[in-house]
């Protein structure tokens, strides 16, 4: 391979990481090239890019963006490596990653980049699967911030309502006598 196209390779790695802040490197040692192809197809399915790299490439390329990755040069980097891009949903990596293991366990989580905190080893990825995205997390956020002034109002109106009643039958009272 010459200079210029792994120049290019690393160029292309380096746009991938700056413009999604969310990637997972697997293994796949052991398998065949049917189950690969079932692992691709599974991912063109579901719109995530697999792309089985070089380390050397991998680490120039994240070199080359903030952020400190180097746990992932001393314990993830080694082997064969395979990376794994999702534009929109940081989640759906892990969870093709545990459905495709159901039926295949050659697939092993390395490690995981979200947001730049590192998720190392294949024990991270029932927590990648909970792991809430920032539009949930405002969601929720925005409920529990509602949450209070509903109530307030809620009570009001409610209130409102009984001292109608009272009122009303104060003045009946008032009436009658």
């Amino acid at each position: 391979m010459k200079r210029e196209e792994k120049g290019a390779i690393i160029e292309e790695l380096t746009g991938k990481f700056q413009s999604i802040p969310f990637f997972y490197i697997t293994e796949a040692n052991g398998m065949t090239v049917a189950e690969v192809n079932t692992l691709r197809r599974m991912c063109f399915e579901r719109g995530i890019e697999y792309k089985v790299v070089k380390n050397s490439f991998i680490k120039k390329a994240l070199e080359s963006i903030d952020g400190d990755f180097t746990p992932l040069n001393d314990t993830v980097l080694h082997g064969q490596s395979a990376i794994m891009f999702h534009p929109d949903n940081q989640k759906a990596p892990a969870q093709l990653i545990k459905e495709f293991r159901k039926t295949n366990d050659k697939l092993q989580l390395k490690g995981a980049s979200i947001s730049s905190s590192l998720f190392i080893g294949a024990d991270q990825l029932d927590a990648l699967i909970a792991l809430k995205s920032r539009e949930e997390l405002i969601g929720e956020i925005i409920g529990l911030l509602q949450s209070p002034a509903k109530n307030v109002i809620s009570a009001l109106q409610g209130g409102g309502n009984k001292l109608a009643g009272i009122l009303k039958t104060l003045s009946e009272r008032e009436e009658a006598a």
